[in-house]
């Protein structure tokens, strides 16, 4: 019935796994758990290779990085039930009925979404801007997330069935962090998916640090901008490429790309300090992003 797919990079996944294993156990479920390291050599793979002491379950480590997209559809293809249930293999389950939630939410649905949530309070100043755009932006309530429910999928702590997910996949051709959700997100929403929305977070557990996230957002506008040149997803989809759009379309990039290189030192100070401004973040990327009109 169910395939429990975890990519991970340099974690020690085996608390997860155990729980998953445990709540799949006594829900009495046919399922598997697949986790997959992409290349890290990580020392913590001691830790992992006890997944294999679990029934069901399996650890591996690949030889070459394959990057993120890649890793989720090669465990796809290697899973042997119906319904995959994506998880990124720093979640933390917060819940004990977690996996009953899902069973019994599946009904009609093509794709059913728990959510995701942040601690209540940012392990260090150091995670800050991380802990904050997560917290005040990314996590929703199911009501808020139904406003726009393509828009709001995240594909850790998502539950899809096979046959759907098999008609998009994760675009192999990208191999930059971010908006994979994106583009995947926007081709369900194209073949008309049915999506549900529940109430069955997991926690977000490896928080970025300031200097590491601001390099993996640079990355995600590398491949937004990427998405909206070669026309793969709609410009209505994504704020942000409806903003930079109409900038480009009133040819302020230029202006904007110049206010931005003049201003990024001290955009960077902000946003790398102890109490980051979610304001200045969106002022750095859409600065960001129309500086690199300027190399297209």
């Amino acid at each position: 019935m169910l395939s429990i797919l975890v990519p991970l990079y340099n974690y020690n996944v085996y608390p997860l796994v155990s729980e998953l294993h445990k709540q799949c156990t006594d829900c009495g479920v046919h399922f598997e758990i697949l986790c997959q390291d992409d290349a890290s050599k990580s020392s913590l793979n001691v830790f992992n290779e006890n997944v294999n002491t679990l029934s069901n379950c399996s650890f591996i480590t690949l030889n070459q990085n394959i990057a993120h997209r890649e890793n989720r559809n090669s465990l796809a293809e290697q899973a042997k039930y119906n319904y995959l249930l994506f998880i990124d293999g720093d979640s933390i389950i917060i819940h004990n009925d977690y996996i009953k939630k899902y069973i019994t939410n599946l009904n009609d649905f093509d794709i059913v979404y728990g959510g995701r949530l942040h601690p209540e309070k940012c392990p260090s100043d150091n995670q800050k801007l991380r802990w904050k755009y997560g917290r005040f932006i990314e996590d929703k309530s199911v009501t808020n997330r139904e406003i726009k429910s393509y828009q709001s999928l995240l594909f850790n702590n998502t539950l899809i069935k096979k046959h759907c997910f098999n008609r998009v996949k994760f675009d192999r051709k990208i191999k930059k962090y971010g908006h994979d959700d994106t583009q995947l997100s926007y081709q369900l929403s194209v073949s008309q998916a049915k999506v549900n929305h529940i109430d069955n977070p997991v926690e977000h557990g490896d928080i970025d640090t300031n200097l590491d996230y601001l390099e993996k957002i640079k990355e995600s506008l590398e491949n937004l901008i990427l998405l909206y040149e070669e026309e793969k997803i709609d410009i209505g989809f994504v704020k942000l490429i409806q903003l930079y759009h109409f900038l480009k379309r009133t040819k302020s990039t230029f202006i904007i790309s110049k206010i931005y290189v003049f201003f990024e030192k001290s955009l960077l100070k902000n946003l790398t300090g102890k109490n980051p401004n979610l304001w200045i973040f969106n002022l750095f990327r859409i600065g960001y992003l129309c500086s690199l009109n300027q190399k297209i």
